[in-house]
């Protein structure tokens, strides 16, 4: 069930009225648990079961690790967990991925191929597989007390509006919430104002029409553009290839980033709040700040659960930094599919990261200069930064290889045949124009803090004005079927 079609606006709608209408204890909750678990069933069919096996595995596990005494059993509790989610995660995600790379190998020694599974990736299945492990983790740590009941637990997981892509949500921010509400459930007291608040509802539709903006009028009208040159781009030159690799990063963040304003609205709307996952990524002044930007749920887990406690831990020098960064940017990429495209952009952003170190560790004098306080110094800096970061987009939606160096060849080194240029710019009118649009909404957003915020205390006049405006360039441009989210695949 996409969020942009409109068996989700339909669903949606029906869950929001019965939760005004049956209100008595916890009948809400129950509700959102049922309605999530439908969504995904209505998703992805019988692989439902992939997110009850992990909900059960890890609920009933962390029961066991929370009263576990001795800390060497703790261990291997939390092994047994790691490898009962990830194995299951690695089975459905990486298993041929694996088996193409032995197969390959085999074929130079003249070795018969070993037979592919052939399996369905689970739609979302990195993302509650990640966010169910930060609960188990939490509690190994004492940092969190385990949930009061497996329906608690249960609704972490699976709640609807972030279940296939996130954001990835912490159990210690989202627990509060929920406990709160099934506390008040139990004591009889009515939860209108608790689920469906007016402000909630205002400023809540506000975020999803934008991410349904986002998503509907901005990425899937740049989308055909960039297929038709990244599906196959040799022999164009270097400035149809910027343009498309720009065209992409735009179509990506308004895809994903529309996805996530849906969900955050979506949740509010329901009572609950859940993290932004995305802060301005396209005004970032280096690698490091891009990821303080993009992406925030993942590249926060990553840093909180894999780096900090795997590798800062063990840090005894510059090198292993270094080394460090590098392995868990490799990670990350991997984690966004199985092919060598997704690992390249992985290591290309923890080189990144890891020069950027580098310089400010070993070259203080260059990296605390005064130029990068003046606005030159800033304006310099962010170009730097998505120069590198768009380079890497490359590796992100190009999995043919020959044609991804093609495409990073023509991105870097300059070959420009005006006429073809001209050719292509005057053929693709619309998305151009998009993307021009996009840009300066991004700038008036830099530059105009807490903008979703002024939008949804607009008057109710101009609130709906502004509503009816987004539907209807949505319409104007609509093609009549649904496009998929691009982090569905993930």
């Amino acid at each position: 069930m996409l969020f942009n079609s409109i068996e989700f606006i339909v669903f949606f709608v029906i869950v929001c009225s019965s939760l005004v209408i049956f209100k008595f204890r916890q009948f809400p909750i129950i509700l959102l648990l049922f309605s999530s678990y439908f969504f995904f069933y209505f998703t992805s069919n019988y692989l439902i079961i992939l997110l009850l096996f992990t909900t059960v595995w890890n609920y009933y596990l962390a029961q066991i690790i929370w009263k576990t005494k001795d800390s060497v059993k703790k261990k291997y509790l939390l092994g047994l967990n790691l490898a009962g989610s990830l194995g299951v995660l690695g089975l459905f995600k990486y298993f041929d991925f694996g088996i193409e790379q032995l197969n390959n190998l085999a074929l130079s020694f003249g070795i018969s191929e070993i037979p592919y599974l052939n399996l369905l990736l689970p739609i979302g299945i990195s993302f509650y597989t990640f966010q169910a492990l930060s609960y188990t983790i939490d509690i190994y740590r004492g940092k969190l007390t385990p949930s009061k009941s497996f329906i608690e637990f249960a609704f972490f997981v699976s709640f609807f509006p972030q279940l296939v892509a996130g954001p990835i949500l912490r159990a210690s921010n989202f627990l509060p919430q929920l406990r709160e509400k099934m506390d008040i459930g139990i004591s009889g007291t009515k939860l209108k104002q608790h689920l469906i608040h007016h402000a909630n509802l205002k400023i809540g539709i506000t975020m999803m029409a934008f991410g349904f903006m986002k998503k509907m009028f901005f990425a899937d009208n740049i989308a055909p553009m960039v297929n038709e040159i990244f599906n196959f781009p040799i022999g164009y030159d270097s400035l149809v290839i910027i343009t498309t690799t720009i065209a992409f990063g735009i179509q990506v963040y308004a895809d994903f980033s529309g996805y996530s304003d849906i969900a955050i609205g979506a949740a509010l709307i329901l009572g609950f709040k859940i993290p932004l996952n995305f802060n301005k990524p396209f005004f970032a002044t280096s690698p490091a700040d891009f990821w303080r930007r993009w992406h925030i749920s993942l590249s926060t887990w990553v840093r909180d659960y894999l780096f900090n406690e795997i590798i800062f831990r063990r840090l005894n020098s510059d090198l292993v930094y270094v080394f460090g960064l590098v392995v868990t940017f490799f990670l990350l990429g991997l984690w966004h599919g199985a092919g060598w495209n997704f690992i390249i952009f992985g290591l290309l952003h923890g080189t990144y990261v890891a020069f950027e170190f580098v310089i400010r560790r070993k070259i203080p004098f260059l990296a605390n200069h005064k130029f990068f306080t003046t606005r030159a110094g800033t304006v310099f800096s962010i170009l730097v930064t998505q120069y590198l970061v768009f380079l890497a987009f490359i590796s992100f939606r190009i999995t043919d290889l020959n044609h991804m160096f093609y495409v990073m060849e023509k991105y870097v080194i300059l070959d420009f045949d005006i006429p073809e240029a001209i050719i292509f710019f005057s053929s693709h009118k619309l998305p151009l124009a998009l993307m021009l649009i996009f840009m300066i909404l991004q700038f008036i957003s830099y530059k105009k803090p807490n903008l979703l915020e002024k939008a949804s205390k607009l008057s109710l006049k101009y609130w709906t004005v502004m509503l009816f405006t987004i539907v209807v360039s949505i319409v104007f441009f609509y093609s009549g079927s649904p496009a998929d989210f691009i982090y569905f695949r993930f």
